[in-house]
């Protein structure tokens, strides 16, 4: 069983930055791949970015790529998210999941999400 827990959500800017962090329990973090995922109104949740369980592999959706960076802390049982140059299409619910691979958009453990919000 793993427990995620996000931080760091707010209101910016656009062009603004925010940092998102997903707190992990469990003394397995760093065997699993992460990800981020955001759910907009109206809108399906979608898939933002992946790392893999190491650090060394990240993957990103076209739309926040050279934007957004995914990392990782397995010392800390940490996943973060930095998002800059903030668009108010990025207004959402942020989620971290554990992924059922890196390359995978599957997830069996979510955080309870934390609101970015986007003013123009």
């Amino acid at each position: 069983q793993v427990q995620l827990v996000e931080s760091g959500g707010g209101l910016v800017q656009a062009g603004g930055s925010l940092r998102l962090s997903c707190a992990a329990s469990g003394r397995t973090f760093r065997l699993y791949a992460m990800g981020w995922f955001r759910q907009a109104p109206g809108k399906e949740r979608e898939f933002i970015a992946a790392i893999s369980s190491g650090g060394s592999s990240t993957r990103y959706v076209d739309s926040v790529k050279g934007r957004f960076t995914i990392s990782r802390d397995n010392a800390k049982n940490t996943v973060n998210l930095q998002m800059n140059s903030l668009k108010p299409e990025d207004t959402a619910v942020y989620y971290c999941a554990v992924l059922r691979g890196y390359y995978s958009q599957v997830s069996d453990y979510w955080g309870q999400g934390t609101q970015v919000t986007v003013s123009s």
